[in-house]
């Protein structure tokens, strides 16, 4: 059997919201697997099919830039909150974030652009030695319309173009800027809060798919037992549909109102323009996604209240 610790309990109790001794035992039915704990709590009707919010796993700060019919975002991951709110911090993601809107997706590139008549490694790493942090450039993406808009935001911003969600929308269209601003604005609000998986269902990726499948054939065995697997696949299509129908931005029930599709609303408002409108991309940074860090004290908290053996 699997050695679980209080940590691990803990992180699944994060990501599942699933109760303590739901998670202890998942993770024991598991051998510790945390994905597979996950969708043993899912298939006992215990955690919710994609919880859309937890807590980020690294610190730092996302930035969101645009000129013109180009945007940028970049995450930039310090060791501690404290840092995210440094000065010399918040000004160097600024400046990564306008070169990462020159220079485009690639990390190599990035770093190895001139800011200030030094690399930005170079800056990264006298940022390191003079804060005294550990911090990492992780990850930047580009976006860019021939006509239209990029549209920017910020969820809960720290400062000016900087927070710990960032959104960026393209809007490929000839209508007014004005109108399309208003429309992206929107958008980018919904991405922030809905986190899609992908712009529509095909780009959503096949082994998320294939994991959805799997938990909702564990969750309908009693509908597809002694079927024939052609007849058992059928059943399942009508919820693995309903999945990518809830997890595809074009096709997700807009936040503002609660139930109309993205694309219509796009639609009604390209009617309204005069012109058409194409939502062609997105990009959506939340601060430390799927990244690790040690766990706090709390951990002991968990033990003490779990059982669960506390590692060396």
């Amino acid at each position: 059997m699997a050695d679980i610790t209080a940590a691990m309990v803990k992180d699944l109790r994060e990501k599942s919201g699933a109760g303590m001794m739901d998670c202890k035992k998942a993770l024991n039915e598991t051998a510790g697997d945390m994905d597979a704990a996950m969708d043993w709590l899912r298939t006992k009707g215990l955690a919710a099919a994609a919880k859309k919010s937890s807590r980020t796993a690294a610190e730092g700060l996302v930035g969101v830039a645009v000129s013109g019919t180009k945007g940028a975002a970049v995450e930039v991951n310090s060791e501690t909150d404290f840092v995210a709110k440094n000065d010399q911090f918040q000004s160097f993601v600024r400046d990564v974030t306008q070169v990462a809107l020159a220079k485009g997706d690639d990390i190599a590139t990035i770093k190895a652009a001139d800011l200030n008549g030094k690399t930005v490694e170079e800056v990264l790493t006298n940022n390191i030695a003079t804060i005294g942090e550990n911090q990492n450039l992780r990850r930047a993406r580009q976006l860019e319309v021939s006509q239209g808009v990029v549209v920017p935001y910020v969820h809960n911003a720290q400062a000016p173009g900087l927070g710990k969600i960032g959104v960026l929308v393209a809007l490929e269209s000839a209508a007014p800027a004005d109108k399309l601003e208003a429309l992206g604005k929107q958008i980018a609000m919904h991405v922030a809060a809905a986190f899609p998986l992908a712009l529509n269902a095909d780009g959503i990726d096949p082994a998320i798919v294939e994991r959805e499948r799997a938990v909702l054939r564990e969750k309908n065995a009693d509908k597809i037992v002694g079927k024939p697997p052609e007849i058992a696949e059928k059943i399942l299509n009508g919820p693995v549909d309903k999945f990518l129908k809830e997890n595809a931005l074009l096709t997700q029930a807009f936040v503002m109102d609660g139930k109309t599709p993205v694309q219509d609303v796009i639609a009604a408002a390209a009617k309204e323009a005069g012109s058409p409108i194409v939502l062609t991309d997105y990009v959506r940074f939340q601060l430390g996604e799927g990244i690790e860090k040690e766990e706090s004290d709390f951990a002991a908290e968990v033990a003490a209240a779990s059982g669960v053996k506390q590692p060396a």
